[in-house]
């Protein structure tokens, strides 16, 4: 059997934010080509039922499957709340919680740790569960943030309002003296430098591509997942299931230095 697997290694969002895990990705994995799908015509997910969102997420990864991805990456931590399964169809999945919490583990002192996420994600207590599931002594504070999406979408990722608003969103978590603090969603990075200038440099900040590149980086030494070892040059695809010129953009802005090598349109 061969040790080279040149497919490529699906991930999936409902819009823009899994782009923050792409990129980190593409960057970690230099040999690997990726298919990117963005559910851009049914965000956002963070509002909608536990049975919608796990419904959106199953249509997604059928979609990547008949697209003869290797692995898939949840880089939605609302969908990754609803799907939890170590595989699927017999294909790796890798969802944002699992990563995000136990790295979020290994760099708090005290076991104080916030978590910033959509209401769907904060309601369901994934991060707190899986948190206390690696250790009951941690103490976990979450905040739902559900303008962070629309101001990372619009692309103010600088802009003196979303400023105001983190500190009004991040004063309430500051209070319970955390020491690091979990973006539990994957627009949120796009505000990284706004969020950062809240809580100061004492405060670690856990991005969901760093850890789940962590994983994905374990596994091909493991030999869960086979890398790309042909000399042919690797492709990034970006599909989206609604045309935005602004999505292209925004989405342009984000990925930098990682060029796309194709933008188009799909119908799941």
């Amino acid at each position: 059997m061969s040790n080279s697997d040149s497919r490529p290694i699906g991930v999936f969002d409902s819009g823009i934010g899994g782009l923050t895990v792409l990129k980190e990705l593409a960057l970690q994995f230099p040999q690997e080509s990726f298919l990117y799908l963005g559910d851009t015509a049914r965000l956002p997910y963070g509002s909608k039922s536990p049975q919608t969102i796990r419904k959106y997420s199953e249509q997604n990864i059928h979609f990547l499957e008949k697209q003869n991805v290797k692995a898939i990456v949840i880089a939605c931590n609302t969908a990754s709340s609803q799907l939890t399964e170590k595989e699927f169809d017999g294909l790796p999945i890798y969802n944002v919680i699992e990563p995000g919490s136990q790295r979020a583990l290994e760099l708090s002192q005290t076991g104080k740790i916030g978590v910033l996420g959509t209401r769907a994600t904060v309601n369901s207590q994934a991060y707190t569960k899986k948190i206390h599931e690696l250790n009951a002594k941690a103490e976990v504070f979450d905040q739902a943030c559900p303008l962070f999406v629309p101001l990372a979408e619009e692309g103010w990722d600088s802009d003196p309002v979303t400023n105001l608003i983190v500190f009004r969103y991040l004063s309430p978590l500051l209070q319970n003296h955390i020491d690091t603090l979990i973006l539990g969603c994957t627009h949120y990075p796009i505000l990284k430098n706004s969020i950062a200038r809240v809580t100061g440099s004492s405060i670690e900040l856990v991005d969901s591509g760093e850890a789940i590149a962590r994983w994905l980086e374990r596994d091909f030494k493991e030999g869960r997942l086979k890398p790309n070892t042909e000399s042919t040059p690797r492709r990034i695809d970006i599909m989206t299931t609604d045309y935005s010129s602004h999505f292209t953009e925004v989405a342009h802005r984000i990925l930098k230095p990682v060029k796309a090598d194709d933008f188009r349109i799909v119908d799941l």
